[in-house]
């Protein structure tokens, strides 16, 4: 079989539901470049049959920044490395109020309330929970909440408040974690992911590709996802920060990250799949062709660092020739 060949066979197979080989999933990755095109238009017809031409807006409200104490080498929170973030205590509930309502008018459907920290105390939990109830009560949109590890019984608290989704990336291959993380492990993340789901939540969970891992480790991530049976899967891209310990990894080029997505569209046919963070500064002029694979992005900007805009991503959707999701309420 011809690669050109395998890329119609592979999507012909996730169609039916039936994931690739790891070493069909691992050709995606080293495809020529001269075969992009092919391997992109072959992505789509699985995001098309399971998505259409829709894009799925989602938002983010960094509510508590900095002075994680978690060691986590990609991230500029950590009270670790000094990056020149700074730090701010929990926002109130009446700025993350404030947020969502932005979000609703910018006609996103998740809001996604993030938090720099082990785990949410439960005096954090008492505050992001009261005002879930009240944007449920006022406003049309979906919340996700990203707030590190559960412990018993917070995933309940956060689904009865109204939470719909619970964001907690395995970041990326098993193998690969204690290089990236050694404050906690790879199996924490699973525990709070399944903790998740027991509750009733639906799981956003994804990585960050280009910290130095394999291209073994980036299938075996994808293949992961697909064995916890989440619901959405962020896929990020390493913008290195400074006075990190990544801070000084490459870049990753644009054919590079779509490939990337392509693969994990292809392992996870049915999945809400997002370009999230590093999309702008990895894909660059070629962020269009991120749309073929992918079906949901972040818009105005990600924890830390800005993004484009809404108004300017919003035009490259329908520039491209998608629409913008309208609201189903979970």
């Amino acid at each position: 079989m011809t690669s050109m060949t395998l890329w119609s066979h592979l999507a012909t197979r996730a169609l039916a539901g039936d994931a690739p080989t790891r070493d069909e999933a691992l050709a995606v990755l080293n495809a020529p470049d001269d075969e992009l095109l092919p391997l992109l238009e072959a992505a789509f017809r699985v995001r098309r049959e399971y998505h259409g031409r829709d894009v799925r807006i989602h938002v983010l409200q960094n509510a508590k920044l900095g002075a994680c104490p978690e060691d986590c080498g990609f991230c500029s929170q950590s009270s670790r490395y000094d990056s020149g973030v700074g730090r701010s205590k929990l926002q109130t509930a009446e700025e993350i109020i404030a947020g969502a309502k932005q979000a609703a008018e910018m006609g996103a459907v998740k809001y996604c309330i993030v938090t720099a920290t082990r785990g949410p105390s439960e005096r954090d939990l008492d505050v992001i929970c009261g005002a879930v109830e009240q944007i449920k009560a006022e406003y049309n949109i979906n919340i996700c909440t990203s707030l590190g590890l559960l412990k018993e019984g917070q995933a309940e608290r956060l689904k009865a408040a109204g939470v719909t989704r619970f964001n907690h990336n395995l970041e990326s291959s098993r193998e690969f974690f204690r290089e990236v993380v050694t404050s906690h492990t790879w199996d924490d993340r699973v525990g709070t992911v399944q903790r998740a789901k027991a509750a009733g939540l639906e799981a956003c969970c994804g990585g960050i590709m280009g910290m130095g891992e394999s291209l073994d480790d980036r299938v075996a991530l994808a293949f992961s996802l697909r064995e916890l049976e989440v619901e959405s899967i962020p896929v990020n891209f390493l913008d290195p920060r400074p006075g990190t310990p990544m801070g000084d990894q490459p870049r990753m080029s644009p054919a590079e990250c779509l490939k990337t997505l392509a693969m994990v569209r292809f392992v996870n046919p049915t999945r809400d799949i997002r370009i999230a963070g590093g999309r702008e500064v990895n894909l660059r002029s070629m962020q269009a062709l991120a749309l073929y694979p992918a079906n949901s992005l972040f818009v105005e900007g990600y924890l830390t660092t800005p993004g484009a805009g809404a108004e300017a991503d919003l035009q490259m959707i329908r520039d491209a020739g998608f629409s913008i999701a309208e609201l189903v309420m979970a």
